[in-house]
């Protein structure tokens, strides 16, 4: 019974997302909203979001937050468990709307009417992802050269290969799917990326390949790179780190020696 109820919640929820779906206007064509011939520019200008704190009596602030990021910058987010780092990816990706102040890209706000736009400058992994057989590309063959690439490079070869488009198989343990979905991201080749502790668990040649190798990689490809990350021993590989500490921003310049940071 417990099982057929949720089944029917279930059910019930995706008759109303139907519905809402076919009373939606159609998006609007314009031009594109954020286009420019400049670096991209990323801003958070006085941001602020509720979000539940660890008791339902409380709600907890995050903001206001005042960030700019620039093109080709790798930066580090930090910060104690519910302080709001995943809470920020999500304001970033545009997931999430700010309930005050204003995200700007390239210098135009972010609206409801070009939000869905600026949502394709950036390709995230978090913790909880989905990873997709089929890969979106329309030239075939340079796909399979680029992923292939990727899949060497992440020590998946002799599990998985490209082709058609497709990858050969899904069937592998956690952490070697984390891998491919970093390959699946790359190849999306878009402005922005963000990976949500995405070396959490990995084996730590992994984790140095991501750090040392596949980060700076982006960042000479002209990428704007952000990482919610604890892991101190590579803070050197950032440009910046921003610290978040009961709501508010604090950001530093990447020194393996700051103690306040290495204590995360």
């Amino acid at each position: 019974m417990p099982a057929l109820r949720q089944a029917s919640i279930a059910l019930e929820k995706i008759q109303q997302l139907d519905d809402a779906l076919e009373t939606a206007e159609p998006p609007r064509m314009t031009a594109a909203p954020f286009a420019t011939s400049s670096p991209l520019l990323l801003e958070l200008q006085h941001v602020c979001h509720h979000y539940p704190g660890a008791s339902d009596d409380r709600q907890f602030m995050l903001g206001p937050l005042n960030l700019t990021i620039h093109q080709g910058e790798i930066i580090f987010i930090v910060g104690g468990n519910g302080s709001g780092k995943t809470t920020l990816a999500m304001l970033l990706l545009g997931l999430y709307e700010p309930e005050s102040g204003m995200i700007a890209l390239n210098h135009t706000p972010v609206t409801d009417h070009n939000r869905v736009d600026y949502r394709q400058h950036f390709s995230a992994i978090f913790s909880d992802f989905h990873l997709f057989e089929q890969l979106l590309e329309t030239e075939q063959q340079a796909l399979s050269i680029r992923a292939n690439h990727y899949i060497d490079v992440l020590g998946l070869a002799h599990k998985v290969t490209v082709a058609d488009g497709k990858f050969s198989t899904l069937d592998l343990s956690t952490g070697q799917r984390k891998r491919l979905a970093l390959v699946s991201s790359y190849l999306e080749d878009r402005p922005i990326y963000l990976f949500d502790e995405w070396a959490a668990d990995q084996d730590p040649v992994f984790k140095r390949v991501f750090y040392t190798v596949l980060l700076p990689e982006l960042k000479a490809r002209g990428k704007t790179v952000l990482v919610i990350t604890h892991d101190d021993a590579y803070f050197s590989c950032a440009d910046r780190i921003v610290k978040l500490e009961d709501g508010h921003l604090q950001t530093f310049s990447a020194q393996p020696s700051d103690a306040s940071l290495c204590a995360i």
